[in-house]
């Protein structure tokens, strides 16, 4: 059975947001050196604060400054660091009650090793150099050494934060599976090849493996194409930032023949004004491409609606 294709993947995209006024308070606080928690009607306070309070659903708007110091209530040891973590060095995890607080924060706490952390043992904020108005801008906690509480009162008010922004990334190993591994093989060798489904006959590319109609394993290879109909498309006007396409170009489902599952290309070699459903395309490969560069007009006569309407 020839080897199954897997690749290391990143999905990363920087995620934009607003922030209510509780939220917009409790980041300018940490922004400058203080922490508010909100209190609830029966005389609970919430750090980190939310809008509502998770046992009644009652909207809180009641917020009230709590310590910089804080006990561990349970902790977990990080013995490997990954990239975008608090510390560079292996640190602990741990949840801390702020001094005023009912409920824990979590954030990383700088110790020299897992025999300097217990439970209940005391901890105070190091704040980070540069503060932006993010949960970042607690650097980690440290051991704290006395017993008495610290809180840093805030004076009137400042430029408030209203929004964030957030990297959010995905790091993880991809395989296609056998089915698309052999759609993938194929293509390299500039040919398309899907699977027939062994009850209902109808023949996918790419391949899934098991068919969606029937919900059967699918395993007879049958080579499709390489020509093909359009049967759906759209007009792109956006450009995207990772591709060197000017626009306007078209985007289109392509039904190669002997297929009976349309494809996604791009359309190329004819006015984008000038696509239309039932035109007959083939492959345009550049050199070296392990898969089509876009799809060009072939020619022919447009194929009848008939012929791919099942397909739109």
């Amino acid at each position: 059975m020839p080897e199954v294709l897997k690749a290391p993947l990143v999905v990363e995209f920087p995620f934009t947001r607003s922030l209510g006024p509780v939220q917009s308070a409790f980041l300018t606080g940490l922004r400058d050196r203080f922490v508010l928690g909100v209190r609830t009607r029966d005389g609970r306070t919430l750090v980190p604060p939310v809008e509502y309070d998770p046992v009644t659903a009652e909207e809180l708007h009641d917020l009230v400054d709590v310590g910089v110091t804080g006990t561990v209530t349970t902790w977990a040891w990080n013995h490997e660091p990954r990239r975008g973590q608090p510390l560079d060095r292996p640190f602990a995890w741990v949840l801390v009650k702020l001094d005023g607080a009912d409920t824990a924060l979590l954030h990383a706490l700088d110790a020299p090793g897992p025999e300097a952390v217990r439970t209940g043992m005391r901890v105070r904020i190091r704040w980070a150099e540069e503060r932006t108005g993010a949960i970042t801008d607690i650097a980690c906690f440290e051991p704290h050494d006395g017993d008495d509480s610290v809180f840093t009162l805030h004076a009137g008010e400042s430029d408030p934060v209203h929004g964030i922004v957030a990297q959010a990334r995905l790091d993880y190993t991809y395989s296609p599976g056998r089915a698309q591994t052999a759609y993938i093989n194929a293509l390299a060798e500039r040919r398309a090849v899907g699977e027939r489904c062994p009850s209902c006959r109808k023949v996918y590319v790419p391949p899934r493996g098991a068919c969606p109609t029937c919900g059967v394993a699918t395993a007879e290879q049958v080579e499709v194409g390489p020509s093909g109909t359009v049967t759906t498309f759209c007009i792109v006007n956006i450009k995207a930032k990772n591709l060197d396409i000017e626009v306007p170009y078209v985007y289109a489902h392509i039904a190669l023949d002997g297929a009976d599952l349309a494809l996604h290309g791009r359309i190329g070699g004819i006015p984008y004004d000038q696509v239309r459903m039932g035109l007959r395309v083939e492959p345009v490969w550049t050199e070296g491409g392990r898969y089509p560069d876009h799809y060009r007009p072939t020619g022919e006569p447009d194929a009848e609606y008939d012929t791919y309407k099942e397909l739109l």
